[in-house]
């Protein structure tokens, strides 16, 4: 597999700047390029402007700026991209126009070097034929806006080489995106259901049935969105609408372009939103069948045509359109005989052939990938939409892909990360909540449970297991990873025990296994305070053992590198002061004001009160005895019932991200 390392981007208009902006945002060498000067100095301008917006809302510092900036390279001579590892064309939607550029870098580049199209329209395939080299040749479909949009849709052509697709797969983890992966087919996955989906709007508007504001607002309630398809119109372009329903139009007569979409686009004009918004609930549920119809019916469609997977289809409308829940996820609560009678209500309506892939074994979705390279096995939390928070489910796919891998006997390592910008940000907080307020603490108790057998699967596991921290670990995810021989973390890494400040304790192991790693006093340190630890953090007190790049990791998981083994850990003069002050006060004195500094500063030791007075007290309390009494994973199931059946633990976890004050019942 090739490491990119410099990116060509084709096309300085907006979708072109924003990529060229993102990618050097990941410290890739970029070459932006355009037919003209004016072109690309003016691309660049915007990624400027952009880039010291963000100095103003504090999203960057003005150094990261300038080095982002210096990453960046305009050229209108295409000679300049020679130096590329892969060029990605953002150019126009213009089939003839893609050809010709295509053409031109085919003389130009080496035949190892990867060409990409952003094509939101075109074959992938038709395109690829251009290209002396269609082996190297993919779909790289990048959503608006590119520079903070996470989604990515992977299209390998007919002719395209595993080692072509797998580069491509690493890249968009490099360069912070969350990819999808479909056959090539006009609308590929995401724009497939989405286009038709704003088309239906406008039939309903043209049909009379309702004016623009009813039909926006029992979208955003039917689909939990911000925006309705006609104000996502106005936004995006009316034309762009029009345009990529038009390439729809080869499926059938159902993909027709709505007359009064081509009518909006030849008067050049936006949507009118303004309007009063119905409540006649007949009317609504017309507008809420209808929509829901057409979503579930091409969903289906997709499945049928097998161009992706149920869980590229939802985690395209989850992260790229920003959906609250995708269809999947909306087709799994509607029902099976729901949606079955709301896509046979679109079919019977444009005499479309009904389609099969409707029903419970058709909406499976998976989230924990296991893939065997000779001796190693690759286990990923693939649920980047939730940041690979885990439910009974992931629990339940974790333990049973562990086996598989443990059970083997060809292997003797075992590595487990998470996609996208997690490796495991906690237990899923809705389950908790949802049990909690239905009084089912016995389910809570059940999941704990099961969790720690799995973890403990993994911690007693004979093979060397390591744990790659690619992104956040918090809470259950750093209990995850603590169960690892060997953990690794990428340098943006971070990872943090938040339970006492939601109202509960660790309880997959984290009071004890952190403890093992790292003692008593520094455990309580991290669970009391609930302190958020960047990678070098955690490797200076031994939580990790060896901070690696995404490359090392990659030559890690392709078995090209060792697990690199790590040196003792000799603590600075602030992590001593930060031991010696847990381990010379008592939970109580700390509590009661009555703290001893032990040469810790007087400030700093006042900050860390400041902040465990903030906790949950029953919470502060309980770990504070689990991490002291040391009696093994299993004493944590002890308490489940005192804390979530406290008023303090339904608080924290429905008020998560706001500063609460908690009363210790």
């Amino acid at each position: 597999m090739k490491i990119i390392k410099t990116v060509g981007v084709v096309g300085a208009g907006t979708m072109g700047a924003a990529l060229a902006q993102k990618f050097a945002q990941e410290n890739f060498k970029v070459i932006l390029a355009d037919r003209e000067n004016q072109f690309v100095e003016r691309g660049i301008g915007n990624i400027s402007k952009m880039l010291y917006e963000g100095i103003e809302r504090k999203v960057f510092s003005e150094t990261q700026v300038k080095n982002y900036l210096s990453n960046i390279k305009g050229t209108s001579n295409l000679q300049d991209l020679s130096a590329c590892d892969i060029i990605i064309e953002a150019i126009f939607e213009n089939f003839d126009a893609k050809a010709e550029l295509f053409k031109s870098l085919d003389k130009i580049v080496n035949k190892d070097t990867i060409l990409a199209t952003n094509t939101s329209s075109f074959s992938v395939n038709e395109l690829a034929a251009i290209v002396s080299y269609p082996e190297r040749f993919l779909g790289l479909h990048y959503f608006y806006h590119a520079a903070k949009n996470r989604l990515v849709e992977i299209i390998p052509g007919e002719k395209t080489t595993t080692e072509t697709l797998n580069t491509a797969k690493a890249f968009c983890v490099q360069s912070g995106k969350d990819a999808i992966t479909c056959r090539d087919s006009y609308g590929f996955v995401v724009n497939r259901y989405f286009v038709p989906w704003l088309n239906e709007s406008v039939r309903l508007l043209d049909e009379k049935i309702a004016n623009i504001a009813t039909i926006d607002d029992v979208c955003m309630k039917a689909f939990g969105i911000g925006m309705g398809p006609f104000a996502l119109m106005n936004a995006t372009g009316v034309p762009v609408a029009y345009h990529a329903q038009k390439t729809l139009e080869v499926f059938g007569a159902f993909y027709n372009v709505s007359g009064r979409l081509k009518q909006q686009v030849d008067l050049k004009q936006q949507w009118d939103l303004e309007g009063e918004i119905s409540t006649d609930e007949s009317l609504r549920k017309i507008i809420s069948d209808r929509m829901l119809g057409v979503v579930f019916l091409v969903c289906s469609q997709l499945l049928d045509e097998k161009v992706c997977t149920a869980v590229d289809i939802n985690r395209g409308a989850r992260i790229g359109l920003k959906w609250k829940k995708g269809p999947i996820e909306i087709v799994r609560y509607y029902g099976e005989q729901e949606v079955n009678e709301l896509v046979k209500k679109i079919t019977g309506l444009y005499n479309v052939k009904p389609p099969l892939s409707v029903g419970k074994e058709y909406w499976k979705m998976s989230y924990v990938k296991l893939e065997i390279n000779k001796k190693t096995a690759l286990i990923t939390i693939d649920r980047p939409e939730d940041l690979n928070a885990l439910n009974e489910d992931i629990v339940k796919e974790l333990d049973e892909q562990f086996s598989i891998a443990d059970d083997n006997n060809d292997i003797d390592t075992i590595f487990i990360t998470g996609s996208g910008k997690a490796f495991v940000a906690g237990a899923d907080i809705k389950f908790f909540v949802k049990n909690i307020k239905s009084n089912k603490i016995n389910d809570i108790e059940a999941f704990t449970a099961y969790g720690q057998t799995v973890f403990a699967k993994i911690d007693d596991s004979k093979k060397k297991v390591v744990a790659i921290i690619n992104g956040l670990a918090l809470g259950g995810g750093l209990e995850l990873a603590l169960c690892a021989d060997v953990i690794l973390a990428l340098p943006k890494a971070q990872m943090a025990f938040p339970e006492t400040g939601i109202g509960i304790y660790p309880g997959l192991g984290g009071t004890q296994r952190s403890a093992k790693r790292i003692g008593k006093a520094l455990a309580k340190y991290l669970i009391h305070t609930g302190k958020m630890l960047v990678a070098n953090d955690a490797r200076e007190i031994g939580l990790v053992d060896t901070i690696i790049s995404q490359e090392e990791m990659f030559e890690l998981l392709s078995g090209n590198k060792p697990v690199p083994v790590s040196g003792k850990v000799e603590l600075s003069e602030t992590w001593k002061n930060i031991q010696h002050f847990f381990e010379n006060n008592s939970i109580s004195t700390l509590l009661s004001h009555e703290f001893i500094t032990n040469g810790m500063k007087s400030e700093d030791a006042e900050k860390i009160f400041k902040t465990i007075k903030r906790k949950a007290p029953i919470a502060i309390n309980i770990a504070d005895k689990l991490i002291t009494e040391a009696k093994g994973c299993d004493s944590e199931l002890k308490y489940l019932q005192d804390i979530f059946t406290s008023s303090d633990a339904l608080l924290g976890l429905s008020s998560i991200g706001k500063q609460v004050e908690y009363t210790g019942n």
